[in-house]
C-alpha cells in the first residue's frame, strides 16, 4: 500500500517527539539556553523591532530568555493566540499575561493588540517544531496553523526554527503548502536554509537520511542512519 505523506509526517513525528521526550529535564533546559543564545547574539534578532516568541510545551526549546531580552531592549513582542483555527499574533509586555488557550499552551488574551505587519520594520518569527530540515523544511505540532500564518506575514518576515542539534536533519517529508523557514538555530549552530519562506516544492523525500558523523552539519548524528524509511520519490 503506498506511503502518503500524511502517513509520512505522523511518522517521523511520533518519533521525534519520543526522542525529544527522552532528554533529562536538565540536559533540556541547559540546551534550550545556549540555543536562545544563539539567536540573541545573531544580527537578523538585533535589527528586528518586533519578535514574535511561542510558548514551549514538553521539551519544547524555551523562550523565556528571548521573551526577557526582547523586553529589556524594548522590541514588541507578539504571541500567538489560536483563533477560528487561524493564528493571530497579540502582544506581551508581560509573560503573566498569557493564559491556557484551546489546547492548553499559553497565549495572549484576545483584548490584546493585533500584530500590524506594517507598523515594524523588521519582524522576527521564532516557529516551534519537531523536527527541521536543512533547506528551512519544518515538521510541526501538526494542523498547518504556523504555515497559514507564515504566509499571511509575507516574504519580508524573518522566520526561524528552535531545535536541539538532533532535529535538524538532512530533509523531512512535505507539501506544497508547507512553508520552508529562512534559519534554524540550535545549540550547535545558527543555520541558514533559505532567503524567504518559500512554499515547499510539491515532491517527497524517499528517506530520513541524516548522514554520518563527519557531516558538514553537527547536529546530524550517525544512530539516525536508517532509522525510517519514507516511500517513493513521488509526486505528491
Amino acid at each position: 500500500m503506498a506511503t502518503t505523506v500524511a502517513d509520512e509526517k505522523k511518522n517521523l513525528r511520533a518519533i521525534m517527539i519520543a526522542c525529544r521526550n527522552a532528554v533529562s529535564s536538565e540536559r533540556a533546559r541547559a540546551s534550550s539556553q545556549t540555543v536562545q543564545r544563539n539567536l540573541i547574539a545573531s544580527e537578523y534578532y538585533r535589527e528586528a523591532s518586533a519578535i514574535v516568541l511561542y510558548a514551549g510545551i514538553g521539551n519544547e526549546v524555551s523562550t523565556d530568555l528571548i521573551l526577557a531580552d526582547a523586553l529589556k531592549s524594548d522590541r514588541a513582542v507578539f504571541y500567538p493566540r489560536v483563533d477560528v483555527g487561524m493564528i493571530v499574533a497579540r502582544r506581551v509586555r508581560d509573560r503573566a499575561a498569557l493564559v491556557a488557550g484551546a489546547y492548553g499552551i499559553l497565549e495572549p488574551p484576545a483584548s490584546a493588540e493585533v500584530l500590524d505587519r506594517k507598523s515594524f520594520a523588521k519582524v522576527l518569527v521564532c516557529v516551534p517544531g519537531v523536527a527541521f530540515g536543512l533547506e528551512g523544511q519544518r515538521l510541526g505540532r501538526g494542523g498547518g496553523h504556523y504555515d497559514r500564518f507564515i504566509a499571511q506575514l509575507g516574504d519580508e518576515a524573518i522566520t526561524v526554527g528552535l531545535a536541539f542539534s538532533f532535529q535538524l536533519l538532512d530533509r523531512i517529508p512535505e507539501t506544497g503548502f508547507d512553508r520552508r523557514l529562512n534559519f534554524i538555530v540550535t545549540e550547535s549552530e545558527v543555520h541558514r536554509a533559505c532567503e524567504a519562506p518559500l512554499l515547499a516544492r510539491r515532491t517527497r523525500t524517499k528517506e530520513v537520511n541524516p548522514g554520518g558523523s563527519n557531516h558538514g552539519n553537527p547536529g546530524i548524528h550517525n544512530w539516525w542512519r536508517g532509522l525510517i524509511h519514507l516511500g517513493n520519490n513521488e509526486t505528491a
